[in-house]
């Protein structure tokens, strides 16, 4: 048994596939169509994940997603969150803000579901070793509080912005290839899934949360990958 998943989603044909496809690999599967029941769910059963519609009558997907981190506590409950209409780049860039883990655009296949699963598990139940605290240029990283300040002022950054940024700055001056970040900061299998545009929205969000004079030290090496000058 691979462990639960909790399923919310209001529709009813949509939650029906993706029990089965998640069942026959092996995943034990809780589900609702009513995401003020999925909050409750949630908190009593601690599944192992949660996948969620971004949109959603009485409370919506971002809402219940934000509601599911707060109630998890320090630990973290990996949340993927799935949406048929909320497919533009700030959406996906607002739905990560917000802490979502990963993001599915409808239709998705299953196995691609199934990666996507299996890689957020793979990052909550291995975090990623960030080193040492970080302390110079005027950024402080510490990996135990998972803090990082600019010039003194505090950054929120979501799980995969602070894992990505620990990486490029434990490995300065190297440069890392998208499908090694991809494994390292996701857990994915590039066999499985080697979408770059995955990491490309990532850094565009990190940049912007870390100001003009940071960012322009996260250099793009055309072909290659990234690196932090």
């Amino acid at each position: 048994m691979n462990g639960r998943i909790l399923l919310v989603d209001d529709d009813r044909a949509m939650l029906d596939v993706m029990r089965r496809g998640l069942e026959a690999r092996g995943y034990a599967v809780s589900f609702t169509d009513n995401p003020s029941e999925g909050l409750i769910l949630a908190r009593d059963l601690k599944p192992a994940a949660v996948i969620t519609d971004a949109e959603m009558p009485g409370m919506d997907g971002l809402t219940l997603c934000r509601a599911v981190k707060e109630s998890a506590g320090k630990g973290g409950l990996p949340v993927i969150l799935i949406s048929g209409k909320m497919t533009e780049e700030e959406d996906i860039l607002s739905a990560y803000d917000k802490g979502a883990d990963d993001y599915l655009i409808k239709p998705f296949s299953i196995p691609i579901m199934l990666a996507k699963v299996s890689a957020v598990l793979r990052r909550y139940s291995a975090r990623t070793d960030a080193g040492e605290s970080v302390k110079r240029d005027g950024i402080e990283l510490d990996p135990e509080a998972r803090t990082v300040k600019v010039k003194g002022a505090p950054v929120r950054l979501t799980r995969k912005e602070f894992d990505l940024l620990a990486l490029l700055l434990t490995s300065r001056g190297k440069v890392l290839s998208p499908s090694f970040l991809l494994e390292r900061v996701w857990g994915y299998d590039p066999a499985e899934y080697n979408d770059t545009h995955t990491v490309e929205v990532h850094l565009s969000n990190l940049r912007k949360k870390l100001g003009p004079e940071l960012s322009a030290r996260i250099a793009s090496v055309t072909g290659v990958g990234y690196k932090f000058e």
